[in-house]
């Protein structure tokens, strides 16, 4: 095995939890960049309506990525597990079954997505004048998808053997190819929302090609052989078993931000430019937590199939101070310059009136959610999906589209939609204490 494996079962708990979040914290900033990006060049570039056509098609994308992520998650644990536990086999399984049922998963889903796009985008009440642009961009996006499904596959499997490295060098790459392509296929081919698109895609498929060649040439024991791509089925019920209730977790929080956003649409176009830059900002908020959650997994993981649990333990401690700490500055920082971000977006005063708008309501109470996420991702670590899933999914969807449903029926008011937030990160911070405290997640596996 790798020394960096033994790092994660040996070493000195904070500094290599810090080691090992930092490449993933700086890759998801980079993967953040590709839609970012995109919203920057058309917001200044193109104009107010393909801004709002960006955004309103990326709260649908992320709902589909975040169940194959949670799919991903499921096997990168189980990689995890049998690698900390030194069983080869067990990780050579799991590694390629994963790996093909991704491509098989992204084949289909390409087909669904381009067929369905144009009924997505209606069911969620979006402006006429947006439209257009909105189904093309999320057309163009399923074109790709197989591809992200494939590095984000990769990268989960290399983080689960304590390689997170590499999967940010990657995302570097491809996100400086998206910002070049963005600039070319925009400012000098006119190509707008298509533009950006493209880039995204051809960003992405690069990506999927350098993680790939990454497994394929690895000589451990989770190297990619393309011969023995199959599906195991003993390892693909487990893979579904715990990454099915992260995977849907990840989606059903997303389809709630579909009814967020749907919600949105109501008050016009410069609504929805403004809900779309300040979501971008508040990505960059909310990643260090999350990729905090993503480290707790593989440290969970590891330190469970060694049978250390006082790693186990102090892993977790470490994970909710680092995420207290790096949230409660993030959030100041966003109070103090939250105006001047939203200018990078667009210079519509009207757009930024809505965007300065949600930030007030949202940007004090981060430290809420990140406290959830990560304690999430601890858990996940030791298997246990089952519980995190009902106690996210039933507050951030089940919950707020309660609260949407029936509080917008009497008050016409942004501000309604912004308050749905806060309230269900409130309760789910609670629930999650309490069953965290409880500790059965950690006993199952003694």
């Amino acid at each position: 095995m790798q020394s960096q494996n033994n790092s994660i079962t040996n070493g000195i708990i904070w500094k290599q939890l810090l080691l090992f979040s930092a490449p993933l914290l700086v890759g998801n900033l980079f993967q953040q960049l590709y839609n970012t990006v995109d919203s920057i060049i058309v917001g200044n570039y193109v104009g107010r309506n393909a801004l709002a056509a960006v955004g309103s098609s990326t709260v649908i994308i992320n709902m589909i990525i975040g169940f194959f992520m949670g799919i991903a998650t499921g096997a990168g644990v189980l990689v995890s597990q049998f690698y900390g536990a030194g069983d080869k086999k067990g990780v050579h399984d799991t590694v390629h079954t994963g790996m093909l049922a991704m491509v098989y998963s992204g084949i289909i889903l390409t087909g669904l997505g381009i067929a369905l796009s144009p009924v997505i985008i209606h069911l969620m009440g979006t402006p006429q004048e947006v439209q257009s642009s909105s189904i093309l961009y999320l057309r163009v996006f399923f074109i790709g998808i197989t591809a992200l499904m494939i590095y984000n596959m990769g990268a989960g499997l290399l983080r689960a053997v304590g390689d997170s490295k590499r999967p940010l060098y990657y995302l570097i790459a491809a996100s400086i190819c998206n910002i070049i392509l963005d600039f070319i296929f925009v400012l000098f081919f006119k190509l707008g929302v298509l533009g950006v698109a493209l880039g995204t895609v051809f960003s992405e498929i690069l990506s999927a090609i350098l993680v790939l060649l990454a497994l394929m040439r690895d000589t451990d024991c989770y190297q990619l052989i393309l011969r023995d791509l199959h599906i195991h089925e003993k390892h693909l019920i487990a893979i579904v078993k715990i990454g099915l209730p992260a995977g849907l977790q990840q989606s059903v929080i997303s389809f709630s931000n579909v009814i967020v956003q749907s919600k949105i649409n109501v008050f016009g176009a410069a609504a929805m430019a403004g809900y779309s830059a300040y979501t971008k900002i508040d990505s960059f908020v909310t990643l260090p937590f999350m990729s905090l959650s993503l480290a707790s997994t593989t440290f969970i993981g590891q330190n469970i199939g060694a049978k250390k649990w006082d790693r186990v333990k102090k892993s977790a401690r470490t994970s909710f101070l680092f995420s207290a700490v790096i949230t409660i500055v993030l959030s100041a920082v966003i109070v103090i310059l939250g105006k001047k971000l939203l200018a990078i977006f667009t210079g519509d005063t009207d757009v930024i009136y809505y965007g300065t708008l949600m930030l007030k309501y949202m940007a004090p109470f981060y430290i809420i959610c990140a406290f959830s996420n990560v304690c999430s991702g601890i858990i996940r670590g030791a298997g246990e999906t089952k519980i995190p899933m009902l106690i996210m999914v039933g507050n951030y969807c089940v919950l707020r589209i309660i609260w949407l449903s029936i509080i917008t029926v009497f008050v016409h008011n942004i501000i309604v939609v912004f308050l749905g937030y806060l309230i269900t990160w409130s309760t789910a911070a609670i629930m999650m204490f309490i069953y965290y405290k409880k500790g059965s997640w950690l006993s199952r596996n003694r």
